[in-house]
């Protein structure tokens, strides 16, 4: 039966695909390595998935900078090999979702290729163009994520072209609506092939400003936090290389194409420091844009009961007409075991209390690859390093490569059996720190046995999927405390995050769950002790 709601309050597991399996021995996974494992996927209780990058690509920015939209890149595999995956995540009851990067390409796209060639060419007018200054300076101030200006003289137009990433990436110009036509076409070809979803790249990046006006200064301490003390990109508030208003009517030229297709979802990338929750609310607002959008906000460094409190607040004010996704790690983010570890703590304890934080938070989820096993932040060489962005703010900033290292199956294989045993060095090294944590050797009350069975509570129960949530005021310091209601029926979920236990006034009897018994509330005499990082669901 059709249920255009399905992704409302789902589960979904992202799959980066170069690290997942690797089947052919050349160190990449591929798509069969993830039509093999797709059994470990379902079994964790997820509803979807999304995979990473998978178009036709030179690689610069490993799949996101696309030279092909309607080809997949042959290290992955072939078109009939993901059409085999499709149809075996159905099979499985998985829906599958993809990254889908609109707002530039490969300069080696054949679009980009004509675009350079003249001025006067059919696609001349496809990207964004502009003449230098009188003394040969970029157009604009505007800055490059990736570092540097986000301009880039060519010279056989004699023009500078804009680009938000890589000098590789150039920016579609999305005022030319030739671009919207193609792009939806884009869209198009894979929602016949039976995709599901998109994740949408950067969505907030199409439109830039046809004046060209400078970017004013930021207040200090706005940008994102994971970048802000290595890169001056969040110096500046970028109120025009982004988030332009011109944006929303092309997300419901978007939304209106997903919905010709039975049961399809769309979930928007914002990353617009200060501005995130008006963006997220806006592009998610009604039935028209974006089914939803997350922001980075819980990726971020802070991990208290009081920022949770204040951010999931916040988005409620903010976003209340619209729908977000929460996760807690993905590729482009330290893993969260070692982002808010302190010294001292049981990675393991850390991994179970933020997963059954996140399946108690209204909203969609999203788990990465690997979180469920509790993998730990890799430690890369500087001579192993391989993404772009790390290698350019190293040492400050080390990049992406530290999480995007191959998931580990089998503990006594080589490469923890990513790959075979004789197969080439996979292309990120594969820690030994990872390899007890195999999937295994997962066994009952691992990391893993608590993930299926926190999923398993969220997905049995109509208040965690659906419910309201309101936060309890009068506890404890570092005990973050909210009910989630749904249909007359009340959970109240209890979270201690301080590393020593605290009391609090009793709520009812707590969920039993056999994989976390040490870190389980006790009721006792009319109050519920919470154990250091302890929680009780109720």
């Amino acid at each position: 039966m059709s249920n255009p709601d399905w992704w409302r309050g789902a589960t979904f597991y992202q799959i980066y695909p170069r690290s997942f399996q690797d089947t052919d021995a050349d160190g990449i996974g591929d798509f069969r390595g993830i039509t093999q494992r797709l059994d470990h996927v379902a079994g964790l209780g997820v509803d979807a998935i999304w995979i990473s990058p998978f178009n036709k690509s030179p690689m610069k920015d490993f799949g996101y900078d696309v030279s092909d939209y309607r080809d997949v890149d042959p290290m992955f595999g072939t078109l009939d090999e993901f059409d085999t995956l499709i149809a075996r995540a159905h099979e499985l009851g998985l829906k599958v979702t993809m990254d889908m990067v609109m707002a530039h390409c490969s300069d080696q796209h054949p679009w980009f290729l004509e675009s350079r060639t003249s001025r006067e060419n059919a696609k001349a007018d496809w990207f964004v163009w502009a003449e230098a200054q009188e003394d040969g300076s970029a157009p604009t101030n505007w800055l490059s994520v990736f570092g540097g200006p986000s301009w880039e003289w060519d010279s056989i137009r004699r023009q500078y072209y804009m680009h938000n990433f890589l000098t590789s990436q150039p920016q579609l110009n999305y005022h030319n609506p030739d671009v919207q036509e193609a792009m939806l076409g884009e869209i198009r070809f894979w929602l016949d092939r039976g995709i599901d979803g998109f994740r949408f790249d950067a969505c907030n990046y199409h439109f830039h400003d046809t004046e060209l006006r400078n970017n004013p200064p930021a207040t200090r301490g706005s940008g994102s936090s994971f970048i802000e003390a290595s890169n001056p990109y969040s110096f500046q508030q970028h109120d025009y290389d982004k988030s332009r208003p011109e944006n929303l009517d092309f997300l419901k030229r978007v939304r209106a194409l997903l919905d010709e297709y039975d049961d399809r979802t769309s979930v928007g990338e914002v990353g617009d420091e200060q501005r995130s929750y008006d963006t997220v609310a806006a592009y998610t607002r009604g039935s028209e844009r974006l089914h939803m959008a997350y922001t980075f906000d819980l990726l971020a460094d802070q991990f208290s009961a009081t920022f949770i409190r204040e951010t999931v607040e916040k988005i409620e004010d903010k976003v209340s007409e619209g729908w977000v996704c929460h996760s807690f790690s993905n590729h482009d983010v330290t893993r969260h075991v070692t982002r808010w570890a302190q010294e001292g703590d049981d990675p393991e304890r850390l991994a179970k209390f933020c997963i059954s934080l996140l399946t108690c938070l209204r909203g969609t989820i999203c788990l990465y690859q690997g979180e469920e096993l509790g993998l730990p932040e890799a430690e890369i060489a500087y001579e192993d390093l391989t993404d772009p962005y790390g290698i350019r703010f190293w040492p400050g900033f080390k990049g992406r490569d530290g999480c995007r290292t191959p998931m580990v199956w089998e503990a006594d294989k080589r490469f923890g059996g990513f790959s075979e045993t004789n197969a080439a060095k996979p292309w990120l090294p594969v820690p030994d720190a990872h390899l007890p944590l195999a999937v295994d050797r997962q066994g009952e009350g691992s990391v893993l046995d608590h993930y299926r069975a926190a999923i398993a509570l969220r997905q049995d129960d109509a208040a965690l999927v659906k419910g309201d949530i309101s936060f309890l005021d009068d506890l404890p310091e570092d005990v973050l405390g909210f009910t989630r209601t749904h249909d007359g029926a009340t959970r109240t979920c209890l979270f201690n995050f301080a590393r020593e236990e605290r009391t609090v006034a009793s709520h009812g009897t707590p969920t039993d769950m056999p994989t976390a018994t040490a870190q389980l509330a006790v009721e006792t005499d009319g109050k519920t002790v919470l154990p250091p990082l302890g929680f009780a669901i109720i």
